[in-house]
């Protein structure tokens, strides 16, 4: 009797490896809105961007603690279907420990030789003797076998035995960490709210800081419009093209360009973030103001938060088209790449210049920090032509 374990090693160490990948990048988060926050907590007075990266820290510690529980209900299951093979393999041990019990009986009871060699002798020819001597050898040879597979049972009983110990005790310090996740979570919680039912009172102050927002995003939506307006006319003159009211980016590419439209386009969700390390707190399209009941916002990329003294960098291989100034505080540098046109505002600094050749991840300013919020936020659009695009969906997953 043999027995056969089962078991998807490679399978399990996968989605092991997949989870704990996972919840280790979860907590990295965790841990980078936690320096954001504190980043703005050096402020005195309570900003959005405060609430905001609450929200989001508070998402990843939903996220994080989902992924605990999945670790524990993958255990149970490891767990339940340990305990039924040791259940089987104790079974086969008693069925086998009985049959070699039966066999040794019987054993004992031919134990004469001087039977056995009769038993030999009364063959009626020598192929049934020489049959005789090899069931004999066989019957000693099965014993040993048998005697081998019980303790090679035993020993993979033990085994998984110390195997169940350890997954009880995973569970155990999986359980207290998702208790602990939990609190974690709950104080959050607690502060977001506190937190928002004291800015709901500066209702004024946030609905002129949204007004100027938008008045921002007016003055950077026409700039680049009008540079990209001036680029289709560039490229028409290079490929000796009429431009009309309904000329596009596209119609106009010289071959050049259209190489290198088609490497950006390539790159949808692959391409390296505008920022070394940051996380959106401003998602694109409208959406419900996070603070202010019944007012929505409308967004032409998205905002990614970051630390101060962070610069932004170029996305892909391109030439700088235009450099604009929105305010005293947010210029803004716009990169094309044949059709496509990446946005860069709310910098401080810049150190590229118009018709400038960029390459990917090259350094192109310095990011704003807004002192009285404690705030370091980039702003980050991507247009086809003249169609703005949800820049989420061309950088690579974090």
């Amino acid at each position: 009797m043999t027995i056969v374990w089962i078991y998807p090693f490679a399978q399990n160490q996968q989605n092991k490896d997949k989870l704990l990948d996972k919840k280790k990048a979860i907590e990295e988060e965790i841990a980078y809105y936690k320096k954001l926050l504190d980043e703005t907590k050096k402020n005195k007075d309570l900003s959005l961007n405060q609430i905001v990266l609450l929200k989001n820290q508070i998402t990843k510690r939903e996220e994080l603690i989902g992924g605990i529980n999945d670790e524990i209900a993958g255990l149970d299951n490891k767990i339940f279907a340990n305990n039924e093979n040791i259940k089987r393999s104790n079974e086969q041990l008693n069925s086998m420990k009985n049959e070699y019990a039966e066999l040794i009986y019987n054993s004992y009871k031919n134990r004469n030789s001087y039977d056995r060699i009769m038993l030999i002798f009364a063959a009626k020819d020598m192929n049934q003797a020489y049959s005789r001597i090899k069931y004999f050898q066989q019957y000693n040879e099965y014993l040993r076998r048998q005697v081998g597979l019980i303790q090679n049972t035993k020993k993979t009983i033990t085994e998984k035995n110390r195997e169940l110990e350890q997954q009880k005790l995973s569970k155990k310090e999986l359980l207290l960490s998702s208790e602990k996740e939990k609190q974690k979570l709950a104080e959050e919680k607690a502060t977001k709210d506190k937190n928002l039912k004291t800015l709901k009172q500066k209702e004024k102050e946030l609905k002129s800081k949204l007004k100027k927002k938008e008045d921002e995003a007016r003055i950077l939506k026409k700039k680049i419009e009008a540079a990209i307006a001036a680029e289709i006319n560039k490229s028409a003159v290079k490929s000796n093209k009429t431009v009309t009211s309904t000329t596009t980016v596209k119609n106009v590419l010289t071959p050049e360009e259209k190489v290198v439209s088609d490497n950006f386009m390539s790159n949808k969700g692959k391409l390296p973030w505008p920022v070394e390390r940051g996380a959106i707190t401003g998602s694109f399209g409208e959406h419900p103001h996070p603070v202010l009941d019944g007012i929505k916002v409308k967004n032409n990329g998205i905002d990614i938060s970051t630390t101060i003294g962070a610069s932004a960098r170029a996305v892909l291989n391109g030439t700088v088209s235009s450099i604009v100034t929105i305010t005293n505080n947010n210029t803004a540098v716009i990169i094309r790449h044949g059709e496509f046109f990446t946005v860069y505002s709310n910098l401080e600094s810049v150190s590229v210049s118009k018709n400038q050749s960029v390459s990917i991840k090259q350094n192109i300013g310095v990011v704003y920090t807004n002192t009285d919020e404690g705030k370091t936020e980039l702003h980050f659009e991507v247009w086809q032509g003249k169609v703005i695009c949800n820049p989420a969906e061309w950088l690579a997953k974090r």
